[in-house]
């Protein structure tokens, strides 16, 4: 009697832990404030309503193009490392260590297991981390200029049709309901009004009767808040939040990072 009950509290053990994986994997449970980037990446050109005014001065500290490289980066660490908040904290040689080896691991790839997750010790979360260690941070995640070398640019160039936009929004659908991670590169081209990348984790709210979806995004340019973007059913296109670097509406979505080569 004994024995079966271990075993029996053993099976509920490995539920537990099973479950607590695959919640600790989901997207579902992305929380903007925790989950990501405390910095932002910067434009090279200084923007009004979405309009080039005039451009920035060459400084060799300012942070830019690297917007691929920390939408990556957010579901690299989502999906690949833990934060032990109670230990104590790593010297910056373990930090440049650790942040390399959860970055090289594939974005594509599933979530680890709790336990075989990267540690970092004495910070509660990602926000933290990268507020504390900016620089060592931005030093190690990654290489912008490697992002315009990505088989998957090859895209924007002849993929402009509408079909291949509704095909998008099937994808990124199917990857929500997964409770997976959509990244997206977000062009115009070949009028490049809009070049960027962000996160998409969530509907923003339930499809509207005329059909629209509502989605929010982490958008490395705004470490404040998430960002807004829709789908169009109705003229078969995505829009995207106006800001200060885009007057807003129109813009083409390509998945990036949810396979190999894409």
């Amino acid at each position: 009697m004994r024995l079966r009950d271990c075993r029996s509290c053993g099976c509920i053990a490995a539920i537990f832990l099973a479950a607590a994986s695959a919640k600790a994997g989901s997207a579902a449970g992305f929380n903007f404030q925790r989950d990501t980037l405390a910095f932002a990446n910067t434009t090279v050109f200084e923007y009004h309503n979405g309009e080039v005014v005039s451009r920035w001065g060459r400084k060799s500290d300012r942070y830019t193009r690297r917007c691929f490289v920390m939408t990556r980066a957010a579901e690299q660490f989502y999906k690949f490392a833990r934060f032990e908040p109670n230990a104590p904290r790593l010297d910056e040689s373990e930090l440049h260590k650790r942040i390399r080896a959860v970055t090289r691991k594939q974005p594509w790839h599933d979530p680890l297991p709790p336990e075989k997750r990267i540690v970092f010790s004495g910070y509660h979360n990602l926000r933290e981390l990268s507020q504390v260690h900016t620089r060592l941070m931005q030093r190690n995640i990654g290489l912008g200029w490697v992002a315009y070398l990505r088989p998957g640019n090859g895209r924007m160039f002849y993929m402009h049709g509408r079909g291949y936009q509704e095909k998008t929004h099937r994808l990124l659908e199917e990857a929500l309901a997964r409770q997976e991670f959509f990244i997206a590169y977000l062009s115009d081209f070949p009028i490049l009004h809009i070049n960027h990348s962000v996160l998409v984790y969530k509907h923003d709210k339930p499809r509207s009767a005329e059909g629209t979806d509502h989605y929010l995004v982490y958008d490395p340019n705004h470490p404040d808040a998430p960002r807004h973007l829709e789908w169009l059913p109705m003229k078969r296109e995505f829009n995207y939040q106006k800001d200060r670097e885009f007057a807003g509406g129109f813009t083409r979505v390509f998945q990036v990072y949810g396979k190999f080569l894409q």
